[in-house]
Parts: C-alpha cells; structure tokens; sequence
C-alpha cells in the first residue's frame, strides 16, 4: 500500500481528532494532496486539498474546522479536525495527485488512494 491513514475512531460532537496519511514513497509527496470522505449511500466528498507550495483549499462545509498539513520530511499528510459534527461521520481516505495540481476537490485528479480511516461522530 502506497498510502496508509491511521488515527480514526469515535469521538462526541465539538469533539477533536487528528488524522495521518504516512506514504510509502517519498516521490507521492512531491505532489498535490488531499482528503476525501466518504459516508454510506453517499457519493465522496473532497474536503481539503494542499498543495507542494502549501497553498490550501476546503469544502465550505469543513472551513474554519478542518486544517490539512503535510510534512514532506516524514512523507505524512495530516488533517486536524476540531468541532466535530455527526454529519463528518464517515470514511476519510487520502490521495496523490501525479501532478501539481491547481487547488481542486475533485477525486478524478487523484491517482493513488488509501484504504481509509473510518471517524465516527456521536451526538
């Protein structure tokens, strides 16, 4: 596996959680990244995107909430998420781009996935 999330569980609502994306291959991290999630019966979601630069982008339904952060030296892509709410309970998974990409959600410019972490948020 090329990239590997940890750091999921269960937290109550207002709660905060940090998640980890570590990649096998250094060369991953010399390309866009971002997180996704997925709920059940839902389609994925792109919640943040960084770029080699640092430059940033989020989901308007996760700004103010969520910060993503990489750390090119331990090949880890990080999503600091505070103020949970149940509706981001889902799968959150990381991606890489091949390419530099300009700030994008959308999962057709990615081209290596993880298996995900799954968050689950309570009420």
């Amino acid at each position: 596996e090329q990239l590997v999330e940890s750091g999921g569980g269960s937290v109550q609502a207002g709660g905060s959680m940090t998640l980890s994306c570590e990649a096998s291959l250094y060369t991953l991290m010399h390309y866009s990244m971002a997180w996704f999630r997925q709920a059940p019966g839902k389609e994925r979601e792109g919640v943040a995107f960084i770029a080699t630069n640092g430059i940033t982008r989020y989901a308007d339904s996760v700004k103010g909430r969520l910060t993503i952060s990489r750390d090119n030296e331990k090949r880890t892509l990080y999503l600091h998420m505070n103020n949970l709410k149940p509706e981001d309970t889902a799968m959150y998974i990381c991606a890489s781009s091949a390419h530099n990409l300009r700030p994008t959600l959308d999962a057709d410019y990615f081209r290596y996935w993880g298996q995900g972490t799954q968050v689950t948020v309570s009420s």
